[in-house]
């Protein structure tokens, strides 16, 4: 009798678990979702600079799930409850039964409460939906400066947060901003980008040769950084630190912290300060061997019992790890812990660069960094696609 696997969430993650179990033609599996589409957030940073597309940064879940064949299923819903006795998730709509039971519901921006107004005043990256109203936002503010409707006042445009997700966000604004310069001419550079940060430095926790070489590029394209500069409120026109200065904005990005998704608060088992399950050495949460979390929504160490960065690359290898030990519990064969590490870092800076290392020992740069980029993203994007045209034309026969 086929085993039931339920995937709830479409991130990468949950993509990656599926890809690895539906070899396996003893198991059924179901993907659950709020959204029909995947959203690639790593890159956020394109999408809202203008650089990409829609269809860059989204591809269709239902056509992709049917692109594996009849043993993968999807569905369109919101995960409301999930009973562990009885073995169902909730939806909106039905109720779902599983054998194994994998969460990956991700992580939503984290607009901290102690900071007055950050929330009603600023835009995150973690859902397409606020990425995509601050992207009108940016091309409005080109639009207005093309025609010159602000009679060259400065604007100031703020990146909260100098992690991942900002310093790619503020390099690719900024050479976004520098190459319409040659277009809308001297008006271009009344746009400033502010990347705002708590820490010492930009990049926290990352090492010393991504951090100079990434500032270097940032102060090249004109960013200008603040670290070790904590934001105290928002109001509609200014950002007031708490040094007792203040800067007049235009609009924020904020991506200085997230916490686990809402779904994460329901379950009755360990987490942290942010909502992440704290899961044992197999990535199950609670005492639940069969209900596994993977992903931004737990907080997942390395065998030393570092935590891993919440990044798509923890995701991806989490999902592997969880789907190779449901295969083990299929066949009754014991589990050995999860052991996984950061491979590599690839940081993109704007145009056509990057800056990036790789097992700890590459260490690049410049144009040959961001070929490696935009090999190791075409590369994963190909995948997708060419299991949505299988999908695409599996559906177009059944009807």
């Amino acid at each position: 009798m086929n085993k039931n696997v339920v995937i709830i969430g479409g991130g990468y993650g949950g993509l990656r678990a599926v890809e690895h179990l539906a070899k396996y033609k003893d198991i059924e599996i179901t993907l659950i979702d709020k959204n029909p589409y995947h959203y690639l957030q790593t890159e956020a940073y394109g999408y809202i600079a203008g650089r990409f597309d829609m269809h860059d940064v989204v591809i269709d879940l239902e056509d992709w799930c049917s692109g594996f064949g009849k043993n993968v299923h999807f569905i369109y819903d919101k995960a409301k409850n999930i009973d562990f006795e009885a073995k169902f998730v909730q939806t909106s709509n039905e109720s779902i039964a599983y054998d194994y039971l994998i969460i990956a519901t991700g992580a939503r921006t984290n607009f901290f409460s102690f900071i007055e107004g950050l929330r009603e005043h600023s835009y995150g990256v973690k859902s397409l939906h606020r990425a995509h109203n601050f992207r009108v936002e940016f091309e409005n503010l080109i639009y207005k400066k093309l025609q010159n409707e602000d009679n060259n006042e400065d604007i100031n445009l703020a990146i909260g947060g100098a992690g991942l997700s900002g310093v790619e966000v503020a390099a690719e604004m900024a050479h976004i901003i520098h190459t319409y310069s040659k277009s809308i001419g001297r008006r271009a550079k009344n746009i400033k980008i502010y990347l705002i940060d708590a820490s010492k430095t930009i990049l926290p926790g990352m090492s010393d040769f991504l951090v100079k070489n990434t500032q270097k590029r940032l102060e090249s394209l004109g960013v200008n950084i603040l670290t070790d500069t904590f934001i105290d409120k928002l109001d509609d026109s200014y950002i007031y630190f708490k040094n007792s200065q203040k800067l007049k904005y235009h609009f924020m990005i904020f991506t200085g912290g997230i916490k686990a998704s809402s779904l994460n608060e329901q379950i009755s088992v360990q987490k942290n300060k942010i909502s992440q399950f704290i899961p044992n050495r197999e990535l199950n949460i609670g005492d639940m061997e069969n209900v596994f979390a993977i992903g931004d929504c737990v907080e997942i160490r390395d065998i030393k019992g570092n935590i891993l960065p919440p990044t798509a690359q923890t995701a991806e290898r989490s999902a592997e790890y969880v789907a190779w030990a449901i295969r083990k519990k299929i066949d009754k064969k014991e589990l050995e812990p999860f052991d996984a590490s950061v491979l590599g870092v690839f940081i993109a800076l704007g145009g056509r660069w990057a800056s990036g290392e790789l097992f700890g020992v590459i260490k690049v740069s410049g144009y040959l960094a961001y070929l490696l980029k935009k090999a190791i993203t075409y590369m994963y994007y190909l995948g997708l696609h060419l299991r949505i045209n299988t999908g695409y034309k599996n559906r177009i026969k059944t009807r």
